[in-house]
């Protein structure tokens, strides 16, 4: 007896390999998948900007990305004794300026960098909801006080449109994308307004997807794994928003189905033991067995560089 509706994903005709440099942008369930990503050692960068939720900041995002030199505006502000950007995390926010401009500057960089090798990139939208300052979609908005924003939901032609003209651009037509809508519920906007917005999202991708004139790209339903297959609260985090670590581990689980072939799964079964040997916590660090458990996992790891050479020990 079966007790769940299981969602039917065909295998990818685009298969991912340890050859791929992997890009992942957009909400913090993209996070969780970059990590599962970094434990089996494959080349793998993640939000260079810090976590962004809706699809025109993401898309904001690689546009800047795009860009050969720093001649763009780039919204900044001092808020409570610290500099932000708009469009980047608090994770960049210091109360240095000079600091604070290296830390923007080299976030730019590292994404153009990930961006420039990856032939695959992973796109999470999390929220069509946006809040605007002075006419600017803002990516973040760094707890300012509400009246200073205007909120509205972005429309399905606002997202296809914008997304539409990017994938276009020459310099991404190489890249297989990869878009998927966040299963993570935003309770803030109200649960009407959240279904709506991922109603949004929704169309949008399968709008994107579907268009002949965007040459690599597909959609992967995280959103509906989340609501139809694991439909009880048990696979939610103690918010009862975010999915569990249970959760998380059975759309990587789907995830690796459709997209890796059998040899590449088989491929990563030591790298994760490795992964796993290498971020070990012992109880007694010094104790002798510890030692030679150690010495015997970087051997291993030396052994797996020869094929792997980027695996850090």
């Amino acid at each position: 007896m079966q007790f769940t509706t299981q969602v039917n994903i065909a295998h990818s005709a685009r298969e991912i390999t340890y050859s791929d440099r992997i890009l992942l942008l957009g909400s913090c369930f993209s996070e969780n998948i970059s990590q599962k990503f970094k434990e089996a050692y494959f080349r793998v960068s993640s939000n260079p900007f810090g976590v962004l939720y809706n699809p025109l900041s993401i898309a904001r995002c690689l546009d800047i990305l795009l860009c050969d030199s720093f001649n763009f505006q780039l919204s900044t502000f001092n808020y409570n004794g610290l500099w932000h950007s708009m469009l980047h995390h608090g994770d960049f926010s210091r109360a240095d300026r000079q600091e604070f401009d290296a830390a923007v500057r080299q976030s730019i960089a590292d994404g153009r960098r990930a961006l420039s090798e990856s032939s695959v990139v992973i796109v999470t939208f999390g929220t069509a909801w946006v809040y605007e300052m002075d006419g600017e979609i803002v990516g973040n908005c760094h707890k300012l006080p509400h009246n200073m924003f205007t909120r509205r939901r972005l429309s399905v032609e606002e997202i296809v449109g914008c997304w539409q003209k990017l994938l276009q651009r020459e310099e991404l037509r190489d890249k297989h994308f990869i878009f998927t809508v966040s299963p993570i519920r935003h309770l803030k906007d109200g649960l009407h307004e959240n279904q709506l917005s991922k109603a949004t999202l929704l169309l949008a991708t399968e709008k994107l997807v579907m268009n002949e004139d965007i040459l690599s790209a597909e959609y992967f339903p995280s959103y509906e794994i989340v609501t139809d297959e694991l439909r009880d609260y048990r696979f939610y985090a103690d918010d009862m928003l975010h999915p569990s670590a249970v959760a998380v581990e059975y759309i990587w689980q789907r995830f690796m189905d459709t997209f890796l072939s059998n040899a590449t799964k088989q491929d990563m079964v030591p790298l994760t033991q490795l992964y796993s040997d290498l971020h070990h916590r012992p109880l007694h660090p010094d104790s002798e067995e510890y030692i030679r458990f150690l010495q015997k996992t970087k051997e291993k790891a030396r052994a797996l560089r020869k094929k792997y050479p980027w695996i850090e020990i």
